[in-house]
């Protein structure tokens, strides 16, 4: 703090010793080390403070930084599982589709305006007439996956695939569906 040598605090002791005396010397210098102790400790209080606001503010800092990377990892990670979720679904939509499709080939038959109805007097003959006139069922089926391939082209679905889609009470017991697998071997 000052620079003070050895002869000046000699000449400041005498100085002092000749213009308070000594009775009341040891009192006053007693005093004046209590001044300068609590003098110094303030400033190093006052220091202190200081250096703890500094690091403060610095923590403060780091914790905004990392809250700002975890919200933008956090909305990262959400619109890659949205983007992720979307296809998913659709495709979720085209295999029930077309399970139902493949499961349920007795699909009524829309009638067009331009068919004609058959006039024929005996049952046998009227069966023969509207069987050769409207599509059967199985090309109707094959007709809507056709055009659910078209707009949307996804690979045919295999058999394996076709056995993991279906309900559990149609497969065999013995044999693990591949949808249950993965279910599995995700936890």
């Amino acid at each position: 703090m000052f620079d003070v040598s050895f002869t000046e605090l000699l000449v400041i002791g005498v100085v002092a010793l000749v213009v308070i005396g000594p009775e009341r010397l040891p009192k006053v210098a007693r005093t004046l080390g209590h001044l300068v102790g609590r003098a110094q400790r303030y400033v190093n209080d006052v220091k202190t403070d200081i250096q703890r606001e500094v690091e403060l503010d610095e923590l403060r800092k780091l914790k905004d930084q990392m809250q700002d990377a975890a919200q933008s990892v956090q909305s990262s990670l959400q619109n890659t599982e949205a983007s992720l979720r979307k296809p998913l679904e659709s495709l979720e939509q085209d295999v029930s589709a077309l399970r139902e499709s493949m499961t349920n080939p007795d699909i009524p038959e829309p009638v067009s305006p331009d068919i004609p109805a058959p006039t024929v007097t005996d049952s046998a003959s009227a069966s023969a007439q509207v069987a050769a006139a409207a599509p059967s069922a199985q090309s109707f089926a094959e007709a809507e996956v056709q055009a659910m391939l078209v707009p949307n082209p996804l690979p045919t679905p295999t058999q394996l695939e076709i056995d993991a889609m279906a309900p559990a009470s149609t497969q065999n017991p013995n044999q693990k569906s591949i949808a249950a697998t993965t279910t599995e071997s995700k936890f």
